[in-house]
């Protein structure tokens, strides 16, 4: 019996094969997988912005698209003038054309599509579609944008090689004042110790303070200290932070330069108490004064019972009456003018009427009188 090569001969030149497409196939899973599903890599890197027209004039309208964001995000478009995306927004906030800027929130997947009108921006050109996050950690992307008709102006030398860092803990120096305990802004000063780690010096730094309440993100405000920081020297800068009117609880003080933070420093502020006193007192006084005027309202307009709106007249005086002896001490007052008859004839009358008031005393009778002559009664035991 003879055995038949041909089978396993065969086998043994395909099994390289087979082998070698296996391997293949294996090499080439990565790509077929990012090919069918594209949007991976963008949500896997930095967050990216789109426009429908890299060009327009002022009153038009554009279509920003973006992708790569932070799921069910606020995100704010603006158009800022003076700005890269290489170098960023160089001017802040302060070049961009805030009133004209929109809001929009991403979708689950971190895309979004919102029309944004175009506006000149306070900066002059070159400009930038400016997309940031508004809560939440913080991201950023721009996308070059040219506003037709706007000036065009070349970006601000950079300082050099210079690169700043902190070289200490920050705090916060300042006491609140009476005003601040009925609502007045508080307001601090931000102490830090900055050195310059690059090679070139640093002159007139803009720094950016942000404050933060609770899980919303910070509010940034320019501030700029005026000095030069030398190569490998360090400063002491101190930089006023201040707050709305009448904020109180836990803030967070942030300090930034350029694009990036540099240190956080927490800030606890205390209720205004003078101005919930001030609503308590009011919220007593009040109700009490409505109070008494409506009484008054009351006792001035409700019926009055009868007789009440008599009206008392003085009472005459009167003389008060002289009761003298009979005879004696009667004084007749000539009224002014009399004759010396008329007087006689009133002295008599006078005369009369007391001789008939006492004749007709009436405790006084004729028969109980006392008289010396009656006999006196006789007591008990006696003749």
């Amino acid at each position: 019996m003879t055995r038949q090569p041909g089978p396993r001969a065969s086998r043994r030149t395909t099994s390289p094969v087979l082998l070698l497409l296996a391997a293949t196939l294996l090499a080439l899973l990565p790509a077929l997988s990012v090919l069918a599903a594209p949007g991976a890599r963008a949500a896997d890197g930095d967050p990216t912005v789109s426009l429908s027209k890299k060009e327009a004039g002022k009153g038009g309208e554009i279509t920003v698209s973006g992708d790569g964001w932070r799921a069910e995000a606020l995100l704010m478009l603006l158009i800022c003038g003076q700005s890269t995306p290489e170098r960023g927004v160089v001017g802040g906030t302060n070049a961009c054309a805030n009133a004209d800027g929109r809001a929009v929130t991403t979708d689950k997947k971190g895309a979004f599509s919102k029309k944004l009108p175009v506006s000149e921006p306070p900066k002059p050109c070159p400009c930038v579609v400016h997309v940031a996050t508004v809560t939440g950690e913080q991201a950023l992307a721009d996308a070059v944008f040219t506003v037709a008709g706007h000036p065009i102006a070349d970006l601000p030398k950079q300082t050099g090689g210079g690169k700043l860092a902190v070289l200490a803990t920050t705090r916060l120096e300042g006491d609140s004042s009476l005003l601040t305990w009925f609502g007045a802004p508080p307001a601090r000063r931000l102490v830090f110790t900055v050195g310059n780690l690059g090679s070139a010096p640093v002159k007139d730094p803009v720094f950016e303070i942000g404050t933060a309440h609770g899980v919303y993100a910070p509010q940034w405000e320019e501030r700029q200290w005026r000095g030069t920081v030398a190569a490998g020297a360090k400063a002491q800068i101190k930089l006023p932070v201040e707050l709305s009117a009448g904020a109180h609880g836990d803030y967070q003080v942030s300090l930034r330069y350029g694009q990036k933070v540099l240190a956080e420093q927490p800030w606890g502020v205390g209720r205004p108490w003078g101005v919930t006193f001030f609503w308590v007192l009011l919220c007593l006084v009040v109700p009490a004064a409505v109070f008494r005027i409506g009484m008054a309202v009351v006792d001035k307009v409700r019926p009055r019972p009868a007789g009440s709106h008599r009206t008392r007249t003085p009472a005459t005086r009167r003389r008060p009456k002289r009761r003298g002896r009979t005879g004696e001490g009667t004084a007749t007052v000539a009224a002014p003018g009399a004759t010396p008859e008329a007087t006689t004839t009133t002295n008599a009358a006078t005369t009369t009427n007391a001789a008939t008031t006492t004749a007709v005393l009436p405790w006084f009778t004729p028969d109980s009188a006392p008289s010396e002559n009656r006999p006196r009664p006789t007591t008990k035991g006696q003749a």
